[in-house]
């Protein structure tokens, strides 16, 4: 059996998080298996939680620090984790974010924080992190900093591939979501280096359905990927799984609908689901066009008799 990696707790809280976790396993005298299955997760969650490369959730940190007896101590540890405004396994990322020279993003769940509204994203602060509190307000302004990147003199290219889902899903209810896709349309309006394209339901399987995929490039350093979810991130810097990811998001592009198509069923989802109610429907309007005609038609035919 390979010896365990070791671990630099004084590296970042996340792998302070880790190799408390680990000393806690070892003196209890599990292995990552045995611990794993009392949870139950995979031993290679474990692994991943004490090389600080990943965040448990709260359901997940408060079993073990009671199979541990570490009487709230990873508890409180983790909440520190959790609430710093960049996480650990994020900051790399984000530093070679705002170095890059394009950036093309797959998103399957949520808007993409580059192009989110500060409504849209309180709401999704507050349900990913419920123990957010004071520290919401430092969240939102670390989220919304990182937007100065696209109106920069040297800004990147912004390749956006949004699946249909993320259109769908109701994220703090009509209003936020009405102003959340009217941004989207705007910006990338606006905006000539940024591209946005949908992926619809119809399309089926496509190459990135565990998540979502963002792919760096760069004029003077190799391409980086970087998978996330909502607790997590993994920075792929390997050369041959770079360019893996690079072709999956090719596939995802010749899937998705054109610009033009996608900010039409963007419009469209907007009048369908999040319609301001005080004002006029698409139909409404079109048959107050139609009536209109007709009475300015028979008025026609009346002045010419």
């Amino acid at each position: 059996m390979p010896a365990p990696k070791e671990l630099d707790p004084t590296r970042s809280l996340s792998a302070l998080f880790g190799a408390k976790l680990r000393k806690l396993r070892v003196n209890a005298g599990l292995t990552q298996k045995k611990l794993g299955q009392k949870i139950p997760i995979a031993h290679s969650m474990i692994a991943r939680f004490e090389l600080g490369t990943e965040t448990p959730t709260q359901q997940v940190v408060e079993k073990l620090d009671r199979l541990l007896g570490a009487d709230g101590e990873l508890v409180d540890l983790w909440m520190h984790v959790v609430r710093t405004p960049i996480p650990d396994w994020a900051r790399k990322y984000v530093r070679l974010e705002a170095d890059s020279h394009k950036i093309q993003k797959y998103v399957s769940h949520t808007v993409p924080g580059m192009l989110q509204t500060p409504a849209y994203v309180r709401e999704l602060l507050t349900v990913a992190v419920p123990t957010v509190g004071d520290q919401l307000e430092d969240m939102l302004t670390a989220r919304l900093a990182r937007q100065k990147l696209l109106y920069r003199e040297d800004a990147p290219v912004l390749w956006v591939v949004l699946d249909e889902a993320v259109l769908r899903r109701s994220i703090g209810g009509p209003a936020v979501m009405r102003e959340q896709l009217g941004h989207l349309l705007s910006v990338s309006e606006a905006l000539a280096k940024v591209t946005l394209q949908v992926l619809p339901y119809d399309r089926g399987a496509h190459p990135v359905l565990g998540g979502s995929l963002t792919v760096l490039s760069f004029l003077d350093r190799p391409g980086v990927a970087y998978l996330e979810n909502s607790h997590s991130g993994e920075l792929v810097e390997h050369a041959g799984r770079v360019s893996e990811y690079d072709l999956a998001f090719d596939h995802l592009l010749a899937q998705a609908l054109s610009p033009e198509a996608s900010a039409r069923l963007i419009r469209t989802v907007m009048e369908e689901s999040y319609r301001d109610p005080r004002l006029p429907s698409r139909a409404q309007r079109r048959r107050l066009a139609q009536v209109q005609l007709q009475q300015h038609t028979r008025r026609g035919l009346r002045r010419g008799r």
